[in-house]
């Protein structure tokens, strides 16, 4: 799935898309989006986003989508 159609899928920008996908941080509002987007349970969270030693932090760690999870 391209940016463009997640975050037409979303609802949000293809900005914001490449935003997260760079570990900058987003709201929480926003990951539940892309979450439900991909076609994931919002208790599968772990499967689109993950924790990253570097990046802006989101309670302890920083966060990004995992490329496998956007691609599919």
């Amino acid at each position: 799935m391209s940016k463009a159609e997640l975050a037409r899928k979303a609802g949000i920008s293809a900005l914001t898309i490449d935003r997260v996908e760079r570990g900058m941080d987003c709201r929480m509002d926003t990951k539940r989006k892309i979450i439900l987007a991909l076609g994931f349970k919002l208790t599968e969270k772990d499967k689109v986003f993950t924790g990253r030693d570097t990046g802006p932090q989101v309670q302890g760690k920083s966060v990004r989508i995992r490329k496998r999870a956007a691609e599919g």
